[in-house]
């Protein structure tokens, strides 16, 4: 059910946000292990998290569940649509809270869910769901844009990159080359929303 395509795409950054309870920012590194809990030493890995405002229709805040937003990926060219739409210079992946920045992949935002992400060098990463923008971005682009973290939101609407989690384990190194593997499934047909 899964159909290897021909879009490849290219690591340009690796990040990781150590705790995020002091900020959303992340930091830059060379390469990552991967396990089946994320990324190590990144603040949003593990086998489950507390349910937050992403399924407050299906779970009340705080409950135990299954962590499949292990993983922020984001898109280099989407970035760049962003900065455009807020009107700044850039938006940095640190100042989202980026993971894994890829390049190469055209509207990366909109990767159907059950997509694989898989790593010349084996790992294998499960695309969730299209990652809604929220406020805090625009909270640390305020630091280097003041006034302009506001726009965040708007800006990036479908520009904002997919959450996902680890489905095969090994390591991830800047400039490692990616193939997109697509579910093969037509569209539910009642659209119910």
């Amino acid at each position: 059910m899964l159909k290897p395509s021909k879009i490849r795409g290219c690591v340009d950054a690796i990040l990781i946000n150590r705790d995020r309870d002091k900020s959303l920012a992340s930091e830059r590194v060379e390469s990552i292990e991967v396990n089946y809990e994320g990324f190590k030493g990144e603040a949003h890995s593990g086998l489950t998290r507390p349910a937050c405002a992403r399924v407050k229709l299906q779970y009340d805040q705080g409950t135990e569940i299954r962590n499949t937003r292990q993983i922020s990926i984001l898109s280099s060219e989407e970035l760049v649509q962003v900065a455009n739409n807020m009107e700044i210079k850039r938006v940095e992946p640190e100042w989202v809270g980026a993971n894994l920045v890829l390049s190469g992949i055209p509207a990366l935002s909109l990767l159907p869910p059950s997509t694989r992400l898989i790593f010349d060098g084996g790992v294998s990463i499960v695309v969730d769901m299209e990652n809604g923008p929220c406020k805090y971005p625009g909270e640390v682009i305020d630091e280097y844009f003041p006034g302009y973290g506001k726009r965040f939101p708007k800006a990036a609407q479908h520009l904002r990159g997919v959450t996902a989690w680890v489905e095969k384990e090994g390591n991830i190194s800047l400039d490692e080359t990616v193939s997109v593997h697509l579910p093969i499934q037509p569209s539910y047909p009642p659209l119910v929303r």
